[in-house]
């Protein structure tokens, strides 16, 4: 018994930690969006992988944030790029996830069918306005205008019909004249713009100036507990990514749009991204502050019955680290 006692100690020793096991894959969520600039860079780029080593990337395209959350919560993805709204909600209902990085700061406008009759946000009063998805941070950033001019929607007891559907799809939705408005990421707000929608309200004119969060990198707290670097890893193919966008909006835009294609079948052309990267701060920083006040508007919406704690919610100790 004493010889069978060693020998399992010894086979604990060499085997280590649970925490320090290695995964042989990363499968990583993104969106087809110029606030998901950073994943669709370092993806299609190589600079993912190329930090990863031998452990290969999986990628997965997603078109909002519920499928996100749904996908966190079966255990079908260790990271992703997703709003901060549904990132909270999942985090708040339990799902174990956590902010380790900012991804995009502003990056949607508010655009209405030329011939809607919508000149400006009291305009929509009557009208379907699309947003991504229920509860996603334009859902929230719409409701947030749609308040401050006096509207509420129909699940508020107002009269502004809010459609989800999904970004790419909407230039669609907008020549079948499904919806008279949306509230959209870019590219697709630009790409609109070039079919003839008016834009009703910029990335700065949405909420706080244009500095709010609207893309954050999320990892499976299990995940990063037993793989730690290959989180870092991951965070540092996101500083890359991050850094050729800055110093390259040619490479940048040919990147996201091979990446978008990919994704989609759809290519936007370079005037619409050139319009989107310049309407969408690419940057890993996080302003809690407005991540703060972006909590209390979901808690209004009704898509929460309470604010996350901050402090567990993000962590951005490893990426400060690496960005020195």
């Amino acid at each position: 018994m004493k010889r069978v006692l060693l020998s399992l100690i010894s086979l604990a020793l060499v085997a280590g930690p649970a925490q320090a096991q290695q995964t042989k894959e990363l499968r990583l969520g993104v969106f087809p969006n110029v606030t998901h600039a950073a994943g669709l860079v370092g993806v299609q780029r190589g600079l993912f992988q190329k930090e990863l080593g031998g452990v290969k990337l999986v990628v997965k395209e997603f078109a909002n944030g519920s499928q996100i959350n749904e996908a966190f919560a079966a255990g079908a993805i260790d990271a992703a790029y997703v709003g901060p709204g549904p990132a909270m909600n999942a985090f708040m209902r339990g799902v174990p996830i956590q902010v380790y990085a900012g991804a995009a700061n502003a990056g949607a406008v508010l655009v209405a069918r030329k011939d809607s009759g919508v000149r400006n946000v009291k305009g929509l009063g009557g009208k379907k306005v699309a947003v991504p998805t229920r509860g996603s941070t334009q859902d929230i950033s719409l409701r947030h205008l749609l308040h401050e001019n006096g509207l509420k929607a129909t699940d508020e007891g107002g009269n502004v019909s809010i459609v989800p559907i999904d970004p790419a799809n909407m230039p669609a939705a907008f020549a079948a004249k499904q919806v008279d408005a949306a509230l959209v990421q870019e590219p697709w707000g630009a790409v609109m713009e070039t079919q003839g929608a008016r834009l009703i309200a910029n990335e700065k004119a949405i909420w706080e100036g244009g500095n709010y969060t609207t893309t954050v990198l999320v990892v499976n707290t299990k995940f990063a507990a037993q793989n730690p670097e290959v989180v870092r890893d991951l965070l540092r193919g996101h500083l890359a990514a991050i850094d050729l966008i800055k110093k390259s909006n040619a490479g940048a835009q040919k990147a996201i749009a091979e990446q978008i294609y990919t994704f989609t079948g759809k290519r936007p052309n370079s005037a619409e991204l050139f319009k989107a990267l310049a309407r969408t701060r690419v940057t890993w920083d996080i302003n809690l502050k407005t991540l703060g006040e972006y909590a209390q508007l979901n808690k209004e919406a009704g898509f929460a019955r309470d604010v996350p704690d901050l402090s567990r919610f993000v962590n951005l100790s490893v990426i400060r680290g690496l960005a020195k």
